[in-house]
């Protein structure tokens, strides 16, 4: 596990009267190479044609990205693919790619989106940029800008749309507009009143500012996408028991030492462990409308519930869920709401085979164990970026 973790979230809002986003915010993790991509385009106008436009400029910047095509190479290839909108002679669509690497080494292209923000110290840090330009096939030039610099620990760089710098355009309070300059000062205050706010808390501040801006009916689509390199927030699931008894030891020993948030799944397991360390468990008794068995508590960890049925349903939660905002009761609701929080999150799978789960007349969503963690691995980090270690006992 790294010493550091990359936080990435976003938060949008349509043009008042429009169902779809004219803006997108796409972001991969490459595992094999450490490395995290994001991308943000913002497509002309409003709607499902410029959320078409977003899409397909955002997707080509990520791949070409992922690929390490040359930055001309791409940028060529995207603006040329690009119509121009003919009265106003500008492209259909704008884009931002933000590439970091395992050691904070940062590449940032910028493309007709308002300026990135960089905060360091909780203080806007001024990075130099270097004009780039592109000749395309039709004899015309773009402009582009590219930085480069390596990140601190606590650093956030925030991306906005210009549906942020310009809300409130042609109101009293601001005839032309949020700005840039105001953008900073409000974000510089909520970074001081919180210096642990979340990308995704952050996020959500501007947006709602920009939305309150424009009187509760956003004149464009508005989006803020935050980055913040930051110390990992860590948690533990153990599910199941070893395959032999004489890890039971090892098993308690593994949970008590992990610094990080503690989750136990299954009867059995909590039972092991509340043995080997000598601590009670508080069974709970209270039903809930989730329809599974209700938690119990155990000093030392937050969160103790049964096993097999409440990971298969925190395996669908993460299939059906889109964002990180998750709604509803129950312990397996708590327990995505648990991985929401965290960075790193290990999984201590027990081996031992429950002959109960391989009844053949018990439901076919009633996989074995370790499918199911896998499920749940692959969900977090392919959805939602999560570091995920899979450790069989």
């Amino acid at each position: 596990m790294k010493p550091f973790h990359i936080d990435v979230n976003s938060s949008q809002l349509s043009k008042s009267g429009n169902n779809v986003c004219g803006d997108v915010v796409l972001s991969r993790k490459v595992k094999d190479e450490q490395r995290t991509i994001i991308t943000v385009s913002d497509g002309l106008g409003s709607g499902i044609k410029a959320n078409v436009l977003a899409t397909l400029t955002a997707s080509m910047a990520m791949n070409f990205t992922v690929e390490k095509q040359p930055i001309e190479r791409s940028a060529k290839t995207i603006m040329s693919t690009l119509p121009i909108d003919s009265r106003r002679q500008i492209s259909y669509a704008t884009f931002t790619i933000v590439d970091i690497d395992n050691g904070g080494e940062t590449q940032i292209i910028e493309f007709d989106n308002p300026a990135f923000i960089l905060f360091r110290k909780g203080k806007l840090l001024d990075i130099p940029k270097k004009d780039l330009s592109i000749s395309l096939n039709d004899g015309s030039e773009r402009k582009m800008l590219f930085s480069q610099f390596t990140l601190e620990m606590d650093d956030r760089i925030v991306m906005v749309s210009d549906g942020v710098t310009q809300s409130g355009i042609g109101t009293t309070q601001m005839p032309f507009g949020f700005g840039c300059d105001s953008l900073n000062r409000f974000l510089s205050e909520q970074i001081k009143e919180d210096n642990e706010i979340s990308a995704h808390e952050l996020s959500r501040k501007v947006i709602r500012k920009a939305n309150e801006n424009d009187i509760y009916k956003p004149q464009d689509d508005i989006t803020c996408a935050v980055i913040h390199f930051r110390s990992p927030r860590r948690l533990l699931i153990c599910s199941g028991p070893p395959y032999n008894e004489s890890r039971d030891k090892q098993l308690a020993q593994m949970a008590k030492s992990f610094n990080g948030k503690k989750i136990i799944c299954g009867g059995t397991t909590s039972l092991i462990i509340s043995r080997e360390l000598n601590v009670g468990i508080e069974v709970g008794m209270t039903l809930d409308n989730s329809g599974l068995p209700p938690k119990s508590k155990m000093k030392g960890f937050d969160l103790v519930t049964e096993g097999i049925l409440t990971i298969g349903k925190v395996a669908e939660i993460l299939e059906k869920l889109h964002g990180t905002e998750v709604y509803g009761s129950g312990p397996a609701v708590e327990i995505v709401k648990y991985m929401m929080e965290s960075d790193e999150i290990l999984l201590l799978v027990g081996t031992k085979i429950n002959i109960a789960h391989q009844d053949p007349t018990l439901p076919v969503e009633l996989e074995i164990r370790r499918n199911v963690m896998h499920k749940i691995a692959n969900l977090l980090e392919d959805k939602f970026l999560k570091d995920v270690e899979i450790q069989f006992i």
